[in-house]
């Protein structure tokens, strides 16, 4: 049996047994991690392969993190071959046992960081297959980040209580801000310009939160917005909640009629309404 062996404590720079065994000429080998090298103290010789059997790889915690791992494995291994189409998400979904949800997180990501390319009425298509570290990169995102589920569970349980409490204090200074971003984003819907629109879509729920005139919520609003901008999220709203230019007008008229309660200082409408543009979304990334 091997045990650990104590080192002297001669300098900063200390080794660390990882103990010790016999080698096949009888003599003793002890392994030391010293300046991060695995080595044997007699030949002083490097013993990479020992550490890599000494410490495992680590594994996505996510399902659709781990649902991008299968597909990146699956495209290096030329079964998705690079212009061809992937499976859909629903024969996906099965085959991996997963929700469609975490099939089309993990989709966006890969489409965010370019292995993935989705065409409107047609699926998702192999861009390219990942080199080294690009490999990581989705998996990376979708670890990192909140969960599309998460941002739409928070929006759709503050948003709500926002807009009410937006149709109770707002002034008409309020109103005619509001009125004027919703006016810019429908004609942006219109020209189905999504990134402007986009942009136009976070300053219209900062604007909304301004006018409840309570910074605790006009500061929590705008930590919220900002999740608007993880790649995921981002993704997934273009491209399956805003995939086409008149599901982008359409959103963009639910924000409008979100306004008309505000202006008609409607509490109980303006709530209903934003909830249920969040439940509407919830239907889309769950259907």
């Amino acid at each position: 049996m091997s045990q650990g062996v104590d080192l002297p404590c001669h300098n900063e720079s200390i080794p660390v047994s990882l103990g010790i065994s016999s080698t096949p000429a009888g003599g003793i080998l002890r392994r030391v991690w010293d300046n991060g090298i695995l080595s044997d103290s007699m030949t002083a010789k490097p013993i990479r392969e020992e550490m890599s059997q000494l410490i495992q790889p680590v594994r996505p915690t996510k399902v659709s993190a781990q649902v991008a791992e299968q597909i990146i494995r699956l495209i290096k291994e030329g079964v998705f071959k690079v212009g061809e189409r992937l499976p859909s998400e629903k024969e996906l979904a099965e085959l991996m046992g997963v929700s469609r949800a975490s099939v089309r997180e993990a989709l966006a990501a890969l489409e965010a960081v370019g292995i993935v390319e989705a065409k409107v009425g047609r699926g998702n298509f192999v861009r390219r297959s990942p080199v080294g570290e690009e490999e990581a990169e989705p998996l990376v995102v979708l670890e990192s980040e909140a969960g599309c589920l998460e941002i739409m569970e928070a929006r759709g349980a503050f948003d709500p209580v926002v807009a009410s409490l937006a149709a109770r204090y707002a002034t008409k200074e309020d109103v005619t801000k509001l009125r004027s971003i919703y006016e810019a984003m429908l004609s942006l819907a219109r020209a189905n310009d999504f990134e402007r629109y986009f942009s136009l879509d976070k300053e219209f729920h900062c604007a909304l939160a301004e006018a409840t005139h309570n910074r605790l919520i006009i500061a929590v609003m705008r930590l919220l917005v900002e999740t608007m901008d993880q790649k995921v999220y981002r993704e997934f709203a273009h491209n399956f909640y805003m995939n086409t230019p008149k599901e982008l007008e359409r959103v963009a008229e639910i924000h409008g009629k979100v306004l008309e309660a505000i202006a008609a200082g409607d509490p109980r409408a303006a709530a209903r309404r934003m909830r249920n543009h969040w439940e509407r979304m919830r239907k889309v990334y769950e259907a």
